[in-house]
């Protein structure tokens, strides 16, 4: 991270990847760019006077935090919609598809069709994790924090951190074995 980058130009570089963390644990686009926007409003207005080095860390455990607080939320409306007759929320339409903008180079249908289908396991395997072990992966493996700073970021010890994070690993192979060697 560059030591004089501002913080417009932070949250321009994470806002994609931040949106997909959200949108994978949350399953829905809506919900997603509620908990970005909020997260980096939090940032701006509670740490943006700290070094940039101190943002990444900060700001993924600002979202993480807003990501178990819908969690919880969710839960309790769950329940009020079971007991008010079942009310839905959100169409399983409404979820987007493997992760997006893949590159275009694999030649031929065939090849293609199996790396869609492949990424969208991947989805599905991700949004399956328990809560911990999803943040730990895409903290750990997708952002590139060491175990420290996903600690921080996910607000618990780094033994607890290299817990998920090797349960993750082990789920996500047992599940995807099929699709990746």
């Amino acid at each position: 991270m560059d030591a004089g980058q501002s913080i417009d130009e932070f949250l321009v570089a994470i806002e994609k990847r931040a949106f997909r963390m959200a949108e994978i644990a949350t399953g829905s686009r809506e919900d997603a760019l509620d908990l970005v926007q909020d997260a980096m409003l939090g940032l701006v207005k509670s740490y943006g006077d700290r070094e940039s080095a101190d943002w990444p860390p900060l700001f993924y455990r600002i979202l993480q935090s807003r990501i178990r607080d819908w969690y919880r939320r969710n839960r309790v409306r769950n329940r009020f919609r079971v007991w008010l007759g079942g009310l839905h929320g959100h169409d399983d339409d409404e979820r987007s598809d493997a992760i997006q903008n893949l590159p275009d180079r694999q030649p031929g249908i065939e090849r293609q069709l199996a790396g869609e289908d492949a990424m969208a396991h991947l989805q599905a395997a991700l949004q399956d994790l328990p809560l911990r072990q999803q943040q730990a992966f895409l903290l750990r493996a997708w952002e590139g924090m060491d175990v420290s700073a996903t600690a921080f970021a996910m607000g618990c010890s780094e033994g607890s951190v290299k817990t998920h994070y090797s349960r993750a690993i082990h789920r996500l192979r047992e599940q995807l074995e099929d699709h990746w060697p």
